[in-house]
């Protein structure tokens, strides 16, 4: 067994909560990928509060936490700019039987921000956006099919993309048929596909960027089969939106979508997300159009004044405090130390850092190199004896090189560890019980 002196948080109180979620919420979460199957057994903390890059789980442990909110915490918690404007917000009252000037002024500020928009219109989370944006689709091109990039994971909790995965349970397959997939980077590919399913084909769905960089040409290759197929072209901008430019993965690249959708980011954890595209399209589901109507987005809280305040503040955060640049320099101090660490005890090949510099994933991999979820169990311990809560390695705005250099400080143990499990050709004595699990699994 390790002798490592780095003591595991005592989580009492988290154990005593969780059993109470679990009564409570299926899942013991209202989101997938917070659930304490995603963390060793029996350190999965329920946190109390968060102030900038730091949390507080109920049992008094306080961690540097990395991924903030799914990725949707990039200023970091409770940041003064966003709650200020919320605050100010909230004393006017939240939602109305008629739009408020709150509305016009935020669609007003996105559109400054990602100006290959034409329009927008707000909801609360990223699934209802990009479903809207797929009926759209549909109803502008009048086909049935959605192809989907197989190489991300997730788009939306509706059954046209949710059927695709290992957790179908309850769609229909007449549903799930009609959603078809592409590998990233091969433009080739995606021509086939759309010769094979030839003017069936309403949309291609992907998110621009991911883990690696899109090939050269690529994303212009895809407008032009777009265009020449008479397809929508849909980025999903949950994740790159503002942390690969203020103007999102469209921004950076040039390459200008029919349709995408933000969210993340946008609120820095307050419910908000975005649906924009081009003008044509998106007057299909407004009251200037002579085509039959688009049931777009409408949603009672879809436009609540707060949290469009919120987008507001964190819109003018990043302008004028430069927070795409500092989320880059952040991460690449991270992912240098990181390596460095790796590479010092050994496992440089087994603890792999991946992605965007503003949103670093890392990999645990095996004897033989493959990803291996029991190397991840160890990981996290290791990395939640530390005080370090990470999911992934997707930095904020509110950390510091103190906070970086701590993280590193504790993958450097973790890395220890590792090697020492390598060598014994098992990590089952570090794993303290059942390993972590994927999200998407066909059984509990």
């Amino acid at each position: 067994m390790d002798t490592e002196t780095t003591e595991e948080p005592l989580l009492p109180r988290s154990r005593l909560a969780n059993e109470r979620l679990h009564a409570l919420i299926p899942g013991g979460a209202h989101t997938y990928a917070k659930g304490d199957d995603q963390y060793p057994e029996n350190l999965a903390p329920v946190i109390s509060h968060g102030r900038g890059a730091h949390v507080w789980d109920i049992d008094g442990n306080r961690y540097i936490e990395y991924g903030s909110g799914l990725r949707s915490v990039s200023l970091g918690h409770a940041h003064p700019r966003v709650i200020e404007a919320v605050r100010r917000e909230l004393d006017r009252g939240s939602n109305f039987v008629r739009p408020s000037i709150v509305e016009a002024e935020a669609a007003e500020r996105f559109l400054a921000t990602v100006p290959t928009a034409e329009m927008v219109k707000f909801a609360k989370n990223g699934s209802d956006a990009t479903t809207a944006a797929v009926r759209l689709a549909r109803a502008a091109t009048g086909r049935p099919r959605v192809a989907v990039c197989a190489d991300h994971p997730f788009f939306s909790v509706d059954d046209w993309f949710i059927g695709t995965t290992p957790m179908n349970a309850g769609i229909p397959a007449a549903i799930t048929d009609l959603t078809v997939a592409f590998p990233y980077g091969d433009l080739t590919a995606v021509e086939e596909l759309l010769a094979r399913y030839e003017n069936e084909v309403a949309c291609l769905v992907l998110e621009a960027a991911g883990h690696a960089e899109p090939p050269p040409g690529y994303l212009a290759g895809l407008r032009e089969l777009a265009d020449r197929h008479g397809c929508v072209l849909l980025f999903d901008e949950m994740i790159t939106g503002f942390r690969w430019s203020e103007a999102g993965a469209q921004g950076l690249y040039g390459v200008v979508p029919d349709l995408s959708t933000f969210g993340k980011a946008l609120g820095n954890g307050f419910a908000v997300s975005a649906l924009a595209g081009r003008r044509d399209l998106m007057e299909r589901g407004g009251l200037r159009d002579s085509r039959d109507r688009v049931f777009l987005l409408s949603t009672t809280h879809g436009a609540e004044t707060h949290s469009l305040a919120a987008a507001m503040a964190v819109l003018t955060t990043y302008e004028e405090e430069g927070i795409t640049a500092r989320l880059h320099a952040l991460g690449e101090r991270l992912a240098a130390g990181v390596r460095d660490a790796a590479a010092a005890h050994g496992v440089g090949d087994h603890v792999v850092v991946r992605g965007r510099a503003s949103n670093l994933v890392f990999g645990t991999l095996d004897e033989n190199g493959q990803p291996s979820q029991q190397y991840r169990t160890l990981f996290l311990r290791r990395l939640l004896a530390g005080g370090v809560l990470a999911p992934s390695f997707v930095v904020s705005s509110a950390l510091d090189d103190a906070d970086i250099d701590r993280t590193v400080d504790v993958v450097a143990e973790a890395c220890a560890v590792y090697r020492k499990a390598l060598d014994a050709g098992d990590p089952g004595p570090w794993l303290g019980g059942r390993p972590v699990k994927p999200v998407f699994r066909r059984l509990a």
